[in-house]
Parts: structure tokens; C-alpha cells; sequence
């Protein structure tokens, strides 16, 4: 399960804290960028707009706390105001700092407590999210149909993350009948927004042969797609490639450089990938 407080990024001009006109998100999310940027007048002009009660202010200024001053404490204040007035996003993010514990002693249930609320209002990562709970069985009894019935709700709405989880539950047939065809599908809607777990899985579906016919140009194509993004998994299924020479001349020099950038990011892939550099070392 992937889950995120969105993170502020672009610069804004003046928000009259006295207009009687609720704040945008648009308007509260350069703010917060600003802030973040070190502005003091924004940083001022966001607080003013959240201590006077708007909802969208709050909820971004929880962002900036958490990405500028890591102070969980505050993130988790400024949602708790904003959740509230029943903002969804704030109810979501809610939501992830109680399923990782940060500002709050970690809590499965409250955080599934938080993505329900965020989720009745239609919030896509919060349907992924409780998707993520029913599959794993955090805070709920284990059931992968009601975790596939969260994720067709998200990625009804392009949620990316859902649909790469969809592909994996078609993939391996949990909460739906096994297919194939149906988890490459998946895979492809979100590879297509930059999904690098699925990128990688479309590499192992062409590596195999399930769901496609087997191209190991294609797989490779996919793994350097997936590589690019620094995912592990890629880089050592692209070392292999090249250790193999399955849709590249065979290089076993290539094959240890990707294998040492996935050592690189420890973990069980990266203790996978040390253990094939030892044995190509030792020839």
C-alpha cells in the first residue's frame, strides 16, 4: 500500500486573509509552496486563513509542517481542524499519519477510521489506501474482495497506485479469478502515469510470457522504464537481462552495475542482488 500527504510545490501571490470568500485549494497550496520556500508573509497569510477556521488552509498548512519543519505534531493539529469541517483530503491524510504513526502512536484502526470517512466522500487515495488494509489485514480482518472492491473504486477515478494493485491482484488471483490478460491491463494504465512497481511488472509479464506473448526486447523495455525511476526490483530484473542476454547482448559488467545500484537500496531485493554479484564475481 502506497499512501502520501500531498507534498506543496509552485508559488503564489496575496490571499486577503479578511475576504469573506473561503480559500481555494489552488490559493492555500501556493501558500504553503511559498512557506515552504521560506516566504515569512505567505507562511503568515496561511496561518491567519487557518486560525480563522478555513478548512483548505489548515489542511495545507499540516502539509507544510510536515515537509518543512517535520513537526508531526502540527501536521497532525492542523488535520484534525480540517478533518473536522469534513475535509476528505485531510480525513485521508488523517488517515496515513496513523497507519505510519507519526505525530500519533500508530493505530491501524483510526487510521482505517479516517480513510472510511475520506473514502465515503469519494477521495481516491483513500479507497486505495483501505484497500491497502483489507489486503494486508491491518486494523481488519484480512478479506482481499473488499480490498479489490476499494481499489476498482479508486482506479475508477485513474487513481494510479489501485490499478497497478488491481493488476496484482488479477495477477495472482486474490479477490478476483486469475487472469492474465486482465493484470496487464491493469499494469498498463498505470505504467502509464509513471507506476514504476508496474513498469517492472509489465517487464515480468513479457519476461514470461503471462497475459502477452513472451518478448524479452519488451521486458527489458519495461524494466528500463522502471529502472530510470530507481526502482530495485527494475534495476536487478535489468541486471538479469543483461547477465542472461534476454533482450540485450549478453554483459555481465552491464548486469553488475544494475545488480550494484539495487544492493545500493538494501532491503530483501538488495540483499538478492549482492548475492548475484558475489557468485559473478567469483566467476
Amino acid at each position: 500500500m502506497q499512501a502520501r500527504i500531498v507534498i506543496p510545490l509552485a508559488l503564489m501571490g496575496l490571499f486577503s486573509v479578511g475576504s469573506a470568500y473561503a480559500m481555494t485549494s489552488t490559493q492555500a497550496k501556493q501558500l504553503a509552496i511559498a512557506a515552504y520556500k521560506g516566504h515569512a508573509t505567505d507562511l503568515a497569510n496561511l496561518e491567519s486563513a487557518a486560525m480563522s477556521g478555513d478548512a483548505t488552509a489548515q489542511l495545507w498548512l499540516g502539509d507544510y509542517y510536515a515537509y518543512a519543519k517535520k513537526d508531526y505534531a502540527k501536521v497532525v493539529y492542523w488535520l484534525e481542524k480540517a478533518a473536522a469541517q469534513g475535509n476528505a483530503d485531510a480525513e485521508s491524510d488523517l488517515g496515513v499519519v496513523y497507519h505510519i504513526g507519526q505525530g500519533v502512536p500508530q493505530d491501524y484502526a483510526k487510521a482505517n477510521y479516517w480513510y472510511e470517512k475520506a473514502a465515503a466522500q469519494g477521495n481516491a487515495r483513500a479507497e486505495c489506501n483501505l484497500g491497502g488494509a483489507y489486503h494486508k489485514g491491518e486494523g481488519v480482518p484480512q478479506d482481499y474482495a473488499k480490498a479489490v472492491y476499494w481499489w476498482k473504486k479508486a482506479a475508477a477515478q485513474g487513481y494510479a497506485v489501485a490499478e497497478n494493485n488491481l493488476g496484482v491482484a488479477y495477477h495472482k488471483g486474490e479477490g478476483v479469478p486469475q487472469d492474465y490478460a486482465k493484470a496487464v491491463y491493469w499494469y498498463e494504465k498505470a505504467a502509464a502515469q509513471g507506476i514504476a512497481g508496474a513498469e517492472n511488472n509489465l517487464g515480468i509479464s513479457y519476461y514470461k510470457g503471462e497475459g502477452v506473448p513472451q518478448d524479452y526486447a519488451k521486458a527489458v523495455y519495461w524494466y528500463e522504464n522502471a529502472a530510470a525511476h530507481e526502482y530495485a526490483r527494475g534495476e536487478l530484473n535489468l541486471g538479469n537481462a543483461y547477465y542472461k542476454g534476454q533482450g540485450v547482448p549478453q554483459d555481465s559488467m552491464a548486469a553488475i552495475t544494475w545488480w550494484k545500484k539495487a544492493a545500493a537500496q538494501g532491503g530483501s531485493v538488495g540483499r538478492s542482488a549482492q548475492q548475484l554479484i558475489n557468485m559473478a564475481e567469483r566467476g
